[in-house]
C-alpha cells in the first residue's frame, strides 16, 4: 500500500475577496487629537518662531520659543533645510530659506498683488495721505496681504501676515458684515457699504474700510486706510469713507477682470448679495 496521505473528502470553499482594509492609524507619537501630524505641526512651529525683522535665531532660542528639545528642533531644522525652507549660517544660527519667501510670493500671486493691489493701494494712499492695506480672511482671523505706507511721518504700522481678530477693527468687521454675519451692527455696515473705527483694536489708531469683491460677488477681502486717531477724527473718517469705497469698487472690477469700472458710487447694501 502507498504511504501517501489520502485526499480529503471535503475541499474547503474558496474565500470571498476581502475589501481593502483601511490604512492603520498613525502611532500615538505621530498623531494629534485633531487628526494632524505632530511632526508637521512642530516643523511649522519652527518656521513661525521667527518674528518680523529677525534675520536669524540660535538653536537655543528656537528651542525656547517652540518649547521643544534642542535635538528635536535641530532635526526639524535640518529637514526643512533640505527643501530650502531654512538655512544654517556659518555661525550656527538658523534663518528662513528662499523656499519660505517663494511660498509667500505664490500666496500673494493668487490675489494679483503686483499688477492690481499694490497700484490701487498706492493710488489710495496718494488720494488720502494715509497708509492703505488690503486684508483677507483666513479662517477665524484676518491677515494683511499687502500694505502701502503713507507719506506722513506719524503713521500706523501693521505687520503683513499677522493674524488679527475679525471682530475688532474696521477691516475685520467689514469682512464679517459682507460674509453675512447677523446682527444690527453688521446690517448697518452692509447698508452703508463701509465701516470706520477708532481705537477698537489698537489704542490711538483710526481706520475706515470697505469690501472688495471678485467674480460673482465673491468677497475677496477689505481695503482699509489707517492712521493716528489725532489726525483722523470721526468727521474726517466719514469724509474719507467715500474715497475708500471708490477704491474698493475699482479694485473689485480689476480683480474680477473688468477694467471698465463705472464711475458711480459703490453698490449699496440693498443690492448686495453674498
Amino acid at each position: 500500500m502507498s504511504n501517501l496521505p489520502r485526499p480529503s473528502a471535503r475541499r474547503a470553499a474558496p474565500r470571498a475577496p476581502q475589501p481593502d482594509a483601511p490604512a492603520p492609524p498613525l502611532p500615538a507619537t505621530e498623531a494629534e487629537p485633531s487628526g494632524g501630524v505632530i511632526a508637521v505641526t512642530r516643523a511649522l512651529q519652527v518656521l513661525e518662531a521667527f518674528a518680523l525683522g529677525e534675520s536669524s535665531l540660535s538653536l537655543a532660542e528656537l528651542s525656547r520659543r517652540c518649547a521643544l528639545h534642542k535635538t528635536t528642533v535641530l532635526r526639524l531644522a535640518r529637514t526643512l533645510a533640505q527643501s530650502g525652507f531654512m538655512v544654517q549660517r556659518e555661525d550656527g544660527d538658523w534663518r528662513l530659506g528662499p523656499a519660505a519667501g517663494w511660498l509667500g510670493a505664490r500666496y500673494q500671486a493668487g490675489f494679483d498683488v503686483q499688477n492690481v493691489l499694490e497700484p490701487a493701494l498706492r493710488e489710495l494712499t496718494h488720494a488720502t495721505g494715509e497708509s492703505a492695506a488690503f486684508y483677507v480672511r483666513e479662517g477665524d482671523v484676518r491677515t494683511c496681504l499687502v500694505r502701502v505706507e503713507g507719506p506722513q511721518a506719524l503713521r500706523h504700522h501693521a505687520r503683513m501676515g499677522e493674524g488679527l481678530p475679525l471682530d475688532k477693527g474696521s477691516p475685520g468687521r467689514v469682512i464679517l458684515a459682507f460674509s453675512g454675519e447677523p446682527g444690527k451692527a453688521y446690517e448697518e455696515i452692509r447698508k452703508k457699504g463701509y465701516h470706520w473705527s477708532i481705537g477698537e483694536r489698537e489704542q490711538g489708531v483710526a481706520t475706515v474700510s470697505a469690501p472688495v469683491f471678485g467674480m460673482h460677488w465673491r468677497l475677496m477681502g477689505s481695503v482699509c486706510i489707517s492712521g493716528p486717531a489725532s489726525r483722523l477724527p470721526a468727521e474726517k473718517l466719514e469724509t474719507l469713507a467715500q474715497t475708500v469705497m471708490a477704491a474698493a469698487t475699482q479694485l473689485s472690477y480689476a480683480l474680477a477682470g473688468n477694467s471698465a469700472a463705472p464711475a458711480q458710487s459703490p453698490v449699496r447694501a440693498t443690492r448686495w448679495h453674498p
